[in-house]
């Protein structure tokens, strides 16, 4: 029989944060791998949804998204970053960012293209590529004291990654697993490449509020990076609510024309009454992400504290809700290998990294954690791990 699998998306199996997951059940594991909180979002968030259902609320939604969100988005970006979005004509309500990520990249990617990325990436980053009929290219974020005191990429390998194939730049920042913020001076030279070469800037800022060291400088406010950057975020690591799966696009018009080609075939519309929750958490405004952002940071400080007491080299996070640790003292130098033994021997799971890598022996030395859990999760691990 023919595979029934496209070439495209050959290879890719099982998602690693299925397996973990299905491991830590199969053990009764403590579940520090898949970052979904162990909690609830807030309750005012959830009281707009039901509402919303009360008064009927339950038809498909405009494809872009119904204007109360996408007007109360603007005013976010504007409050939040002085940046102007159209609630018309810019912004774009989708499933999740992961959908918005699909639809960008399979909207603005002809096959043959190439894709620069920043290598370790979340996972659906390489499929989505694929998809698209694209081709990645790895830049590497290098581990604290390879290149610089934290993580940090090769300029020079950034430059030699760009053909004359290349069509898009994809970056993660707050970066997803290493913790890391990008600077700055990092943007503004990935923000002089793409307009040295005329690409666009896919930036995925779902961690947006959750930044401990530095600050969170969207990409698109750089000049003369508006017109080129296809922005997107989401409710569900600022809200508590990864289930809603309610993300966003902020992109110029010619940009959100292409994205919403895509995403009007892919989901068409994204769950109504979750949208009229959304506009409540929007409007929220900075005195949530200030108290979110502190709870966040006791939490970072219990679990890095905790992981270095019990071995760990730990590599503090600048924003994120993730930690990324080496565990050369424990006698293992393979990541997967290491993950399956803290399961089965210490009741505690783990991300193994190096399915984060077009090279996977880049990833090897090291695990990510996640503290977007309950305090009394975070100390059950803990005191797992610190048993000698």
């Amino acid at each position: 029989m023919r595979p029934r699998l496209t070439r495209r998306l050959a290879g890719f199996g099982t998602s690693v944060f299925t397996e973990i997951t299905r491991l830590a059940n199969e053990a009764q594991a403590v579940n520090l791998g898949q970052g979904f909180p162990d909690f609830d979002g807030p309750a005012f968030v959830k009281e707009a949804a039901v509402a919303a259902i009360g008064a009927g609320h339950g038809q498909y939604a405009r494809m872009a998204g119904i204007l109360p969100l996408t007007r109360a988005l603007s005013a976010k970006y504007r409050r939040d970053y002085a940046m102007d979005w159209n609630p018309d004509t810019e912004i774009t309500i989708t499933s999740g960012a992961t959908e918005a990520l699909w639809a960008a990249i399979g909207a603005l990617c002809d096959v043959g293209d190439e894709v620069v990325l920043f290598e370790p990436f979340y996972d659906s980053y390489r499929a989505a590529v694929h998809a698209a009929g694209a081709t990645p290219r790895a830049v590497t974020i290098r581990a604290p004291g390879q290149l610089a005191p934290g993580w940090a990429f090769d300029p020079d390998q950034l430059r030699r990654a760009i053909s004359d194939r290349t069509r898009l730049i994809l970056l993660n920042s707050p970066h997803n697993p290493t913790g890391k913020v990008f600077t700055r001076a990092e943007l503004q030279l990935i923000a002089d490449l793409a307009i040295e070469h005329d690409l666009v800037v896919v930036s995925d800022e779902v961690y947006e509020h959750l930044v401990y060291e530095g600050a969170h400088v969207p990409i698109s406010t750089l000049p003369g990076m508006r017109e080129r950057t296809v922005t997107i975020s989401s409710l569900g690591k600022t809200f508590s609510l990864t289930g809603w799966k309610i993300g966003w696009v902020c992109a110029p018009p010619d940009l959100s024309v292409a994205v919403r080609a895509a995403h009007q075939f892919i989901t068409f519309a994204t769950a109504t009454p979750l949208q009229w929750g959304a506009v409540a958490a929007v409007e929220a405004g900075p005195a949530y992400y200030a108290e979110l952002l502190a709870q966040y940071r006791a939490r970072r400080h219990r679990l890095a504290s905790g992981l270095e007491a019990a071995g760990f080299d730990v590599y503090w996070p600048e924003g994120t809700y993730f930690i990324a640790a080496g565990f050369s003292r424990f006698g293992f130098d393979d990541d997967l290998q290491f993950v399956r033994h803290l399961i089965a021997t210490r009741g505690v799971a783990v991300i193994p990294p190096s399915g984060f890598y077009l090279n996977p022996e880049h990833g090897r030395t090291w695990v990510r954690f996640a503290f977007c859990k309950r305090n009394e999760t975070l100390d059950a691990a803990l005191e797992l791990l610190q048993q000698a």
